[in-house]
């Protein structure tokens, strides 16, 4: 099992905590305790797991950039960093889901907008405004304007937004850009300008990097996605930052 570097403190100290628990419980006799601790570590590498991914590579596409289940679709109708209307898919992840984001498509990073915030239920539709968030604004390379944001957003145990990528980075689609500690939610956001059509519905399931949310207009994505082929999926995980689809 691969282990995100962006948990690499808490996996760590998780592993060496487990490991001397283990060890006093095993030199008392207190087998139940050295399970526990067991399973405790356990439990932890598995909610900083970071699965290899295959992202489709098809032209116009636009992937979850987190696992978990659809919580909302929504159009806002002013989304002020693309300074127009915008479509929103709101992904809400458990503490069972990889909690890793992924960028949705090819893009510059034009901007990193970190907010303060409260730290309530991520099940609450409120929490999408008042929590604590982070915004991740892409623009196309070559044009300048804006294709997606991403919206990392803390809850009530996710105290902890990591932020993976720096102003002015090229990511490709499907790359890793971040992690949210212990669960919460992530946004997609797409531009209308993009005539962006949803292809997933409130509820469904979605995985980070892999199931596409939505497709936007041909002539925009062949220029965002390098002309990729429709039928082959491509690693991220391969890739050098900066490569054209």
């Amino acid at each position: 099992m691969t282990l995100s570097s962006y948990g690499k403190r808490e996996w760590m100290s998780a592993f060496v905590i487990g490991l001397v628990a283990v060890v006093a419980s095993l030199a008392m006799g207190w087998w139940p305790l050295a399970i526990v601790a067991l399973l405790a570590v356990f439990a932890v590498a598995c909610f900083f797991r970071d699965p290899t991914r295959q992202t489709p590579s098809q032209r116009g596409a636009v992937v979850s950039p987190a696992d978990g289940r659809v919580s909302s679709v929504h159009r806002v109708e002013h989304f002020e960093p693309f300074d127009g209307p915008a479509t929103c898919v709101r992904v809400f992840m458990s503490l069972l889901d990889v909690h890793v984001n992924r960028s949705p498509c090819h893009g510059l990073v034009e901007s990193i907008r970190h907010k303060d915030g409260k730290h309530i239920n991520a099940l609450n539709p409120e929490s999408a405004e008042v929590n604590e968030s982070n915004l991740v604004v892409l623009t196309h390379p070559a044009h300048g304007h804006p294709v997606a944001a991403v919206r990392q957003v803390a809850g009530v145990l996710a105290r902890k937004i990591v932020c993976g990528v720096t102003e002015e980075q090229i990511v490709q689609r499907g790359q890793r850009i971040g992690l949210i500690k212990f669960g919460s939610t992530t946004e997609l956001y797409l531009p209308d300008q993009l005539q962006p059509q949803v292809v997933v519905k409130q509820g469904q399931r979605v995985q980070g990097g892999v199931t596409i949310l939505a497709h936007v207009a041909t002539p925009l994505s062949k220029a965002a996605d390098g002309g990729g082929a429709p039928n082959r999926t491509a690693s991220p995980d391969k890739q050098p930052v900066g490569a054209s689809k």
